[in-house]
């Protein structure tokens, strides 16, 4: 009776493993979807293939829910002596890969009901502040824009973060009108902040930020009428130093509540 009961418990367990992670990973999925979230974590034209895969994993645990539980881990178990000698000599094995299964079924628990409990939330200010020395130009290799052809009045904040790191002709773009999105994070002059926002490629494993100078007014509330992590619309032009380096010059700052998509692509 007593092995019939641990028997049961490892089949209860096991079958979590597979069918039950998955489902509350496909719920999850299928729920960020619907209600217009699952851009927090994603690129926008992955959502149709991540629903998906959601919608056939839920149908396979349909199907799989006809079995008989423990029908995984009946292989049978009627193989003579010499096999119970082998398993003897295996225990330490077993024993090792038990820890681990629980270890990883711990995690992964954790990061379902995580998901399920916890409201979705966009990229932490202080993320991309940890990534900004980390990260090299955006947009370099094959994904780079035909910079200095397409219309800059549809640049976003990563577009103008490449022009500012790469434009070889800076007065181009002396005078060019911006109105840009984004979060304000510390700038490396004193008489500027940074206008940031995180780019993704394919999700936010990969997220990178990206930041544009835009100066502030040298009076009394200098950088502190920005607070960092703030959200503001910046409407102005960009303005070519004697240098050569760019920045914003705004002609007004709006602060907004963070866009229900945060992020650029």
């Amino acid at each position: 009776m007593a092995e019939q009961t641990r028997t049961r418990w490892r089949a209860i367990a096991t079958r979590w493993l597979g069918l039950g992670l998955a489902v509350g990973i496909s719920v999850v999925t299928l729920g960020l979807g619907i209600t217009g979230r699952l851009t927090l974590y994603i690129s926008p034209e992955s959502i149709w293939f991540a629903c998906a895969g959601a919608v056939v994993v839920l149908a396979g645990a349909i199907w799989s829910c006809t079995l008989p539980l423990g029908v995984e881990t009946d292989h049978g178990h009627d193989h003579g002596h010499a096999d119970d000698e082998s398993d003897a000599a295996a225990s330490p094995r077993r024993a090792l890969k038990l820890a681990g299964v629980v270890s990883a079924g711990v995690v992964a628990s954790g990061v379902v009901v995580a998901a399920l409990v916890l409201p979705p939330a966009s990229l932490s200010v202080e993320l991309a502040m940890s990534r900004a020395d980390a990260t090299g130009t955006l947009f370099a290799g094959a994904d780079t824009p035909t910079l200095g052809v397409a219309d800059t009045t549809t640049f976003g904040v990563g577009e103008w973060s490449s022009v500012f790191a790469t434009a070889t002709r800076p007065e181009a773009y002396d005078g060019s009108t911006v109105t840009l999105t984004g979060f304000v994070t510390p700038g490396a002059d004193a008489d500027a902040v940074n206008l940031t926002r995180m780019i993704i490629t394919h999700c936010v494993i990969d997220a990178q930020p990206a930041a544009v100078p835009v100066s502030v007014d040298a009076g009394e509330s200098g950088k502190g009428q920005f607070s960092t992590g703030q959200w503001i619309e910046v409407t102005g032009k960009v303005t070519a130093d004697s240098d050569g380096s760019l920045r914003v010059v705004p002609t007004s700052v709006v602060e907004i509540d963070e866009p229900g998509d945060p992020y650029e692509y």
